[in-house]
């Protein structure tokens, strides 16, 4: 399929490595409203620059769009692209809130097209290997299921850009920019939240309106409970990973970023010494814990791929914009959970 991308941006530069690097797509355009920024990119990949979205969109070669803006103009150009008759991928969140969300998904279902999400930290085998162990009940009795997302993020970085930091354009902060693939990946593995209580602040930055640091008791509608923590003032010289950490009766298994500081179950199975031996590790540099740039491209290539694999399946991708509604809501009812005190806020 032939792939547009929008925005020209830092992770504009990632869907174009992803694309290039993908199996059954290649990079076709690429649109930023500033057009040196749009050349640029579609230079280094052989790709027709646009600095006009209606141009963009008229391409008839044109099939599929990935939206990297900020996070709360996520709307409108998938919108746009999904009424003039383009698939659409949109980076994390897919909106920042459940509201924009459904009219996103309610247009891709007028228009009868696929919009998907990046959900890029379920592709890689050390999430593949968690998912299964999960859905064959491994676990026993779910008990616990928690994540942890402690970063670092400097002044200059919410200085870097006007929309950083903003509840408009950001749609929050160390949670809704940060920590919301790791509560992704917490709902995917424990399954739905039921309810959550919550506090958040600002301790660390200046000039920003969002969090950076927030710490919620989570209920699953299995019983299990757990913390979600997230923070963009949490410094460490490498960088801490982004846990998620499952317990239950039955076994325990702690994710650190792709690999496992615990892989231990009371009942084991052929599989489990060959992910002891190529998939533990200790503590390591967190992919993206310090630098929003020290991230790995193939997890997006796996996520577009899966993409494409569904369109062309007549099928559902399992990165859908229902999956990408779900953390959004978590951290929507977080925060109004803070925002009242750490009243308890049914999902």
């Amino acid at each position: 399929m032939k792939f547009g991308i929008i925005g020209a941006g830092m992770i504009g530069h990632f869907h174009a490595k992803a694309i290039t690097a993908m199996t059954g797509g290649e990079l076709h355009s690429v649109f930023d409203l500033r057009a040196e920024a749009a050349e640029k990119l579609a230079t280094e990949y052989g790709a027709k620059a646009y600095s006009d979205m209606a141009a963009f969109l008229a391409d008839p070669e044109l099939e599929i769009v990935t939206i990297g803006t900020p996070s709360g103009s996520h709307l409108e150009p998938s919108l746009a692209a999904l009424n003039a008759g383009k698939h659409v991928i949109c980076e994390k969140p897919l909106e920042v809130t459940v509201e924009r969300i459904d009219q996103q998904i309610a247009a891709a279902k007028a228009n009868g097209k696929t919009i998907a999400a990046v959900l890029n930290r379920r592709f890689h085998p050390g999430m593949d290997a968690f998912k299964k162990a999960a859905d064959e009940g491994r676990f026993g009795k779910l008990t616990s299921a928690s994540c942890y997302v402690k970063w670092y993020r400097d002044q200059a970085y919410y200085d870097s850009a006007a929309w950083r930091g903003t509840w408009a354009l950001d749609g929050g902060g160390a949670l809704m920019n940060q920590s919301i693939h790791t509560i992704d990946a917490l709902i995917y593995l424990a399954g739905p939240i039921k309810s959550v209580q919550a506090n958040t602040a600002c301790l660390a930055h200046t000039d920003i309106e969002v969090e950076d640091i927030a710490v919620a008791i989570v209920e699953f509608e299995n019983g299990a409970r757990g913390v979600i923590e997230g923070s963009t003032c949490t410094w460490s010289k490498d960088g801490h990973p982004a846990r998620v950490q499952l317990c239950g009766t039955e076994g325990s298994v702690f994710l650190a970023d792709e690999a496992f500081e615990l892989w231990d179950f009371m009942h084991e199975k052929p599989e489990d010494a060959e992910i002891r031996s190529t998939l533990m590790k200790g503590q390591g540099a967190g992919l993206g814990a310090n630098d929003p740039k020290a991230i790995n491209f193939y997890q997006h290539q796996r996520n577009f791929e899966e993409v494409v694999n569904a369109i062309k399946e007549g099928r559902e991708p399992t990165v859908s914009a229902n999956e990408a509604r779900k953390p959004v809501a978590v951290i929507r009812a977080i925060y109004e959970s803070a925002q009242n005190g750490g009243k308890k806020i049914e999902l």
